[in-house]
């Protein structure tokens, strides 16, 4: 599955977009390694996610074409969440 696919039906990222736009910023990362918005996922990756001055790591723990919002939160772990200094 495509990252940016997974972190909108995941409801990481609401919006499909936007998790685009974040990707091709260079402001996620998979298994340490810079992200596009179609880098394949497969399950056991860490997606790390760098917000403003946050910085959190997801591990992708089910993969799905589309999920109810309750079951959302199924297909994913969160690891860490840390702030940044820059």
């Amino acid at each position: 599955m495509r990252l940016d696919k997974f972190l909108k039906v995941s409801r990481i990222i609401k919006r499909r977009t936007v998790a685009n736009e974040i990707s091709a910023g260079g402001h996620i990362s998979i298994n340490g390694k810079q992200a596009k918005p179609s880098s394949p996922l497969k399950i056991g990756d860490k997606i790390t996610i760098y917000f403003a001055k946050k910085e959190i790591v997801y591990e992708v723990l089910q993969l799905k074409d589309s999920t109810k919002k309750e079951d959302a939160t199924k297909m994913f772990k969160i690891l860490s969440e840390t702030l940044r200094e820059e």
